[in-house]
């Protein structure tokens, strides 16, 4: 585990001193900083990976054999002492050091990317978000799966009009994962900000939002299914939007039978697709985007498409097959750039995030106390 100092006593500066490229420490190469941050904020034109922060002896030589010239630090308070050497740092260490360590990068002048869930609480969030626009400086937090070919695809047809209105929204992040793998993720202490609801509850929440808007109340059911399990592996959540839609969200690490990742229903019709986004499995075999886009990317093949259809079965071949929008990872860290630059907006701010953590916030008083959370 990286070691994570927070203090700081640079001055603040300004925002970006030139176009680019901007210079990136990540903090953090396990999982997120080496599958998903590093590569594809080396596919960014724009931006270059300068320094790596872990005390890892094997991390650092993995990022060095991918990264040549990759510089590395040890803590994140290194980095403070040569504050005027970079441009962005991005957070990808364990939840718990999120919140400090985005601090301190603030008060240190320093533009910021954080892995979700940027707090354990959306009081923490806000008070980031405040520290940011105080200082004039970019708080971003990394919520990808806005970029999953599923959810690109469902954005096109709701904005088409092919499902008419929708009512009710289901979406599972799902996986059969009997046995436990270990580390802070699976801890049951609450200041480790583990289990499911913070995990894959940060995406399918932060989804339902951006799709259909604020959540006005909130059900939920979490649950301990795994023998020596400390964290929630099992979760359900009901959302009633403020519109009226509803969404019932799934995260599971125990489910035998996988069920569809989207069942939208509407009026006129419905969209149901099956199977993960093939851009993280991309990135774990080590496929890597090309900065610019050369290279195709995110491509799903036809037969994994989803389908359009009222009154069919789609598992026995009922419905139109709709063609899949291809997967977009790298355009969350072109829009970072974009914004460093001044020539674009953030793609997730700090606030958006705050609102997806009142859900969760919720949504866990909801299991423990069994009660509908108002908003």
């Amino acid at each position: 585990m990286t070691d994570t100092g927070t203090g700081s006593d640079t001055s603040p500066r300004p925002g970006p001193r030139r176009e680019g490229p901007f210079r990136v420490a990540l903090v953090g190469y396990g999982l997120a900083g080496s599958v998903f941050h590093a590569p594809l904020i080396n596919a960014t034109e724009g931006l270059v990976l300068d320094t790596v922060v872990t005390s890892n002896p094997d991390r650092q030589r993995q990022a060095a054999d991918e990264f040549p010239g990759v510089r590395f630090a040890t803590t994140p308070d290194e980095l403070w002492q040569r504050a005027d050497e970079l441009d962005l740092i991005v957070i990808a260490s364990p939840n718990k050091t999120h919140v400090p360590i985005a601090r301190a990068a603030l008060e240190a002048g320093l533009p910021v990317v954080v892995d979700k869930p940027i707090a354990g609480a959306a009081a923490e969030a806000r008070e980031l978000a405040a520290l940011a626009d105080e200082r004039g400086l970019l708080l971003s937090v990394f919520q990808n799966r806005r970029w999953d070919n599923d959810f690109l695809t469902l954005q096109k047809l709701m904005t088409d009009g092919e499902l008419g209105d929708v009512y009710r929204f289901e979406s599972r992040f799902e996986r059969w994962r009997p046995e436990l793998k270990g580390g802070w993720r699976e801890s049951g202490d609450p200041a480790e900000i583990g289990g499911l609801l913070y995990d894959l509850g940060s995406h399918v929440v932060d989804q339902a939002l951006v799709l259909f808007g604020p959540a006005a109340t909130v059900y939920a059911e979490s649950v301990v299914r795994r023998a020596g399990a400390e964290a929630d592996d099992d979760t359900f959540i009901a959302i009633t939007h403020t519109n009226g839609v509803r969404s019932h969200l799934y995260a599971s690490a125990t489910t035998a039978q996988l069920g569809p990742r989207f069942r939208v229903l509407g009026s006129k019709a419905g969209y149901v697709k099956y199977g993960l986004d093939p851009q993280e499995a991309t990135l774990r075999d080590g496929g890597r985007p090309v900065a610019g886009g050369e290279k195709e990317w995110g491509v799903e093949p036809e037969e994994l498409w989803g389908r359009v259809g009222a009154g069919e079965s789609p598992q026995t071949g009922g419905g139109t097959p709709v063609p899949t929008v291809p997967g977009a990872y790298p355009a969350y860290y072109a829009a970072v750039a974009d914004a460093l630059r001044g020539t674009g907006e953030n793609p997730v701010t700090a606030l958006e995030a705050a609102a997806a953590l009142d859900v969760l916030e919720a949504a866990y008083r909801s299991a423990h106390e069994k009660v509908t959370v108002t908003l």
